[in-house]
């Protein structure tokens, strides 16, 4: 009856870990891969111990099931000093889980007018162009369409959807993990009165990097975040400049209209523009590769 309820107990404590790891990759992706990444070698080191126990001749003399559950809860507490220590196998697990997720799972940065701006964050570089190629087609449609409404490039916001996003890999998630379609990281200000979603950020505040929970909108699918982004881009005086400027789709304009955007105060990162432009570009010329 023991072993069953340990079991047990077991069976319970892994599906609340499961849930609480699920929550937090909502809330902070980075942080939950860290956190998988030490419970993953915490497990590794259980094992380990338990490996070297049985490998050890014991006189059985006075071995009985209390004897052995304390050796267990001893390889435990063991195992657990040993994880989590800089340069172990935790950090090594992490790295590999981040470069699998497409780079480290940071969310779109904050802006910080309340008119709706949006935010970003800087992108890890993409490995496969597969990727950067498939974003492009999967979101080409909803990127024309928007053009038609607010006369931007579809290449400059499929650009920028994949900057905010990191093509995908990084989007804003609602509490149940879920995604909420929200490309272009566009918070949710006052004259907001659709859907949000609350999650973690990073704003960079007098030139340093602060992690902060802010509200996002959250939409229904991806046509209607690259509906509203054009309507923002359109109807806002703020970025009316913006919008003039991109008059054409080319590699001069990209870089105009990205300075624009951060002139204009879309993001809070200083190096928006520059990081913007160059994902503009690599756009362009992966759309003359399958055009």
């Amino acid at each position: 009856m023991a072993s069953v309820s340990q079991a047990s107990s077991a069976s319970s404590a892994a599906t609340l870990s499961l849930q609480s790891l699920r929550a937090s990759a909502a809330r902070d992706p980075k942080a939950a891969i860290k956190e998988a990444a030490k419970q993953f070698e915490a497990i590794f080191m259980q094992q380990l111990m338990k490996s070297m126990r049985d490998a050890t001749l014991s006189s059985g003399m006075l071995d009985n099931a209390g004897t052995q559950l304390g050796t267990e809860l001893l390889d435990k507490q063991f195992a657990q000093q040993m994880t989590g220590l800089p340069g172990g196998l935790g950090a090594a697990i992490a790295r590999q889980l981040e470069r699998q997720m497409g780079g480290p799972a940071e969310t779109p940065a904050a802006a910080v007018a309340p008119a709706g701006a949006a935010g970003s964050a800087e992108i890890a570089p993409v490995k496969t162009s597969q990727r950067q190629t498939d974003f492009l087609r999967r979101h080409d449609a909803a990127a024309r369409e928007a053009e038609q409404h607010s006369g931007i490039p579809a290449a400059f916001m499929l650009a920028q959807a994949a900057h905010e996003s990191g093509w995908g890999q990084r989007e804003i998630r609602q509490g149940d993990g879920t995604t909420a379609h929200n490309l272009f990281g566009i918070k949710a200000g006052a004259g907001w009165k659709g859907a949000t979603t609350e999650v973690a950020t990073t704003e960079v505040v007098n030139g340093e990097p602060r992690k902060v929970m802010a509200k996002f909108r959250a939409y229904a699918s991806y046509e209607a975040s690259f509906r509203d982004y054009a309507r923002l881009m359109k109807e806002s005086p703020r970025y009316a400049q913006v919008v003039a400027a991109a008059a054409t789709s080319s590699e001069g304009s990209a870089q105009r209209f990205a300075q624009g955007l951060q002139k204009a105060g879309y993001a809070t990162d200083p190096a928006y523009a520059d990081k913007l432009g160059r994902v503009i570009n690599t756009t362009l010329r992966l759309q003359r590769t399958f055009a």
